[in-house]
């Protein structure tokens, strides 16, 4: 009797790609939930870093665009007009973070088993989520202080939160494929980060932009969803044109992303 060989094809894994994604579905959850671990294991704060990190950032950037600059907050207390913005700020930046490393963080984990590589990307987005829980609550407590109560528009939040989900996944998609191959991109990132707080309208309201600079201003992505975080939260003036090129460009990106991605798949073992 012969012995059975068992042959794991390339083409084969490319055809039913996503059936895969759900089968392994249990390796998303354990990945998920040891990145969590991993974050808040002796520490001295635990969760309480996901408050600390935005309330500090808020009470800086209250003094010196609140306090120092007075710009105008369209009536709502300048605290929560920056922790409104600070939510899918942070959401965005932690998951682009950890997805475009994810690759380079589990190399070793890549040439012991066979799996869809993209859980790992997808589940290290899931610690950003819980620090972004964690900090809502923050954001609910400081607006009943101001008595600054939130109305039916906070129902649409998770349209929003989706948006920030999927143009951080798609560009730490693209990313963490190139990372793989050019390790010179893990510099990039924190430069990115860093840069597009700035350029984002976190500290102040995008409405204080001149109107010619606008259109120029929305192709950032993170201008429409920061603008529906305000408008879903806070009822601030809701800016349709910067939703729409989020809306765009963070579909283009997931897909950009997505295709990069496979494309490089097969010579990730390869490159780690």
């Amino acid at each position: 009797m012969k012995d059975e060989v068992l042959i794991i094809e390339a083409g084969r894994v490319e055809r039913q790609y996503f059936k895969d994604l759900w089968r392994y579905r249990e390796l998303f959850l354990f990945l998920a939930w040891r990145d969590i671990l991993v974050r808040y294991k002796q520490t001295v704060f635990g969760v309480l870093w996901a408050v600390l990190r935005p309330v500090l950032t808020m009470v800086v950037f209250t003094v010196v665009f609140g306090k120092i600059a007075k710009m105008p907050s369209g009536g709502v207390p300048y605290p929560v007009l920056v922790f409104s913005a600070l939510l899918p700020w942070q959401f965005f930046s932690n998951s682009f973070s950890e997805a475009s490393n994810s690759m380079i963080g589990n190399a070793g984990l890549l040439s012991k088993i066979y799996f869809p590589r993209m859980i790992m990307p997808a589940s290290s987005i899931i610690v950003a989520f819980v620090d972004f829980l964690v900090a809502f609550m923050v954001l609910i407590g400081l607006m009943f202080y101001y008595g600054y109560p939130p109305s039916w528009t906070i129902l649409t939040l998770p349209v929003f939160i989706l948006l920030a989900f999927l143009t951080a996944m798609g560009a730490g998609l693209f990313i963490s494929a190139l990372n793989v191959k050019y390790r010179d991109f893990k510099h990039l990132v924190p430069f990115v980060v860093q840069f597009g707080l700035f350029i984002s309208p976190v500290g102040f309201s995008s409405q204080l932009v001149p109107e010619k600079w606008r259109v120029l201003y929305a192709l950032n992505p993170m201008v429409g969803v920061i603008d529906g975080f305000r408008w879903a939260i806070l009822g601030q003036p809701f800016n349709g044109p910067a939703l729409l090129f989020s809306v765009l460009i963070s579909t283009g990106l997931i897909i950009l992303g997505f295709w990069y991605f496979r494309k490089m798949e097969n010579t990730f073992v390869d490159d780690v």
